[in-house]
């Protein structure tokens, strides 16, 4: 191949080293406990499930701390061993490599680089992909000088420790939002977020705000755009109503006239599996106004001469409300569930309505710009993804670190490992040469 940087050669990854597969098990041979834990690939990403063995295998079938691997099954990618001894499963290489051409840490960061390219090539629909060794070992692997190598391993593990802080720092800002925003809401319910003269508050219940409050539908819902739109909880998210998934049933005109939301309406989850989110809110819209919603949720229809919709869904979602929610709700059943009675009875300081439009407005412009500084952290978080991507294809362009020319070209490495290779008697080959 022409053009490559000074000291490469192009080779194939079979040329510098032996991919051993190892044991195939049968389910009965696969023990609850046993002398050798079993490495599958489960256990190579995320299962902490493990299986054993007694069986005495021979050298190949093992695995040890500092051994290269690769899962070349379903899930699949490379990883430097630090398990201690293990039997691993068919499903997974050990990479014995030709240590006088090759650089341990380098061809990992390759195999790592090269995944996403076998990725591409399977299409973005694929899900179970495998790499057979045939296939493997005949994939072309452009190879620096062996010194070269190890500038680039430790080039990248510099920049890798500096994205995996940057990485950390964006994934607080993500983690510090839900804290950033209760204190907000703290501020505007106790006066401070406006300089309001509280004593002018008035203690109420949420019943006293209150025109109407009312359970939803009981009746079964399915995809008919022909029929009336119900809301059901996934509608309720994240403080607002949302209309992506949206379920009918045919209703008669009492029930119509019974059920009927207007705009303003605030609507409640009284019943869920998950406690964070019974008693969450959201103010009907006008895009779901004339829509009516299903039994798990609670409508308050306000006294709007009294209390501004969004001001007590913003109360609704502060620390205080929510930790009395979440006590009354607490259920060992798996169900946590509110009523109507309890959210009736909970207390708040309600300004004048002039007041409450203030505060809203206040709330919303602190979350809007706390929105976007998270935001802007994710699409960070996004960049420093592409400029990992990014780095590794530097790499092994040869355009990451500077050659010397004083390193021995990775050819002469390579030729003579051919030449060996040509001359050693043919056999079976066993664990990984250092040559």
């Amino acid at each position: 191949m022409s053009g490559l940087p000074r000291g490469w050669v192009e080779a194939s990854l079979g040329e510098i080293c032996h991919l051993q597969n190892g044991r195939a098990y049968k389910q009965e041979e696969l023990l609850s406990s046993g002398k050798y834990p079993v490495l599958r690939v489960g256990n190579f990403f995320t299962s902490q499930k493990w299986y054993y063995s007694d069986l005495e295998l021979e050298p190949t079938k093992y695995c040890d701390d500092g051994d290269l691997l690769y899962a070349w099954s379903a899930s699949f990618g490379p990883r430097i061993w630090s398990g201690g001894k293990v039997i691993f499963h068919y499903h997974i290489w050990r990479v014995d490599l030709k240590r006088s051409v090759s650089d341990r840490d380098f061809v990992f960061h390759w195999f790592n680089w090269d995944k996403e390219n076998i990725k591409a090539a399977h299409g973005t629909g694929s899900t179970m992909i495998h790499v057979t060794k045939g296939d493997m070992e005949q994939r072309r692997i452009l190879l620096p000088p062996l010194a070269e190598q190890k500038r680039i391993v430790a080039k990248l593990e510099t920049l890798n420790a500096k994205a995996a802080r940057a990485r950390t720092e964006l994934a607080r800002i993500e983690a510090l939002v839900s804290r950033y925003k209760q204190a907000v809401l703290s501020k505007a319910f106790s006066g401070e977020l406006t300089s309001a003269e509280v004593s002018n508050w008035a203690l109420c219940t949420l019943g006293d705000l209150a025109l109407d409050v009312r359970y939803g539908t009981a009746e079964k819902c399915t995809y008919a755009p022909d029929l009336t739109p119900v809301l059901r909880i996934p509608n309720v998210a994240n403080g607002r109503i949302d209309l992506s998934d949206l379920k009918h049933a045919s209703f008669n005109e009492k029930e119509l006239r019974k059920l009927e939301l207007l705009e303003g309406d605030l609507l409640i989850i009284r019943s869920n599996g998950s406690l964070d989110l019974v008693g969450r809110s959201a103010v009907v819209d006008a895009a779901a106004a004339g829509m009516l919603f299903a039994g798990y949720l609670i409508r308050v229809r306000l006294a709007l001469s009294k209390a501004m919709p969004s001001f007590i869904q913003y109360w609704m979602q502060s620390f205080a409300v929510r930790r009395t929610i979440e006590d009354a709700a607490k259920s060992t059943s798996g169900v946590n569930n509110v009523n109507s009675q309890q959210l009736q009875a909970l207390q708040l300081k309600l300004p004048p309505l002039e007041e409450q439009h203030e505060i809203v407005r206040c709330i919303e412009s602190a979350f809007a710009k706390i929105d976007r500084l998270a935001k802007e952290a994710k699409r960070a978080l996004e960049l420093v993804g592409r400029l990992d991507e990014a780095i590794l294809a530097k790499a092994f362009r040869g355009e990451l670190v500077s050659q010397d020319e004083n390193d021995e070209p990775a050819e002469h490495l390579l030729a003579r490992i051919r030449a060996e290779r040509e001359a050693a008697p043919k056999g079976k080959r066993g664990r990984g040469a250092t040559i």
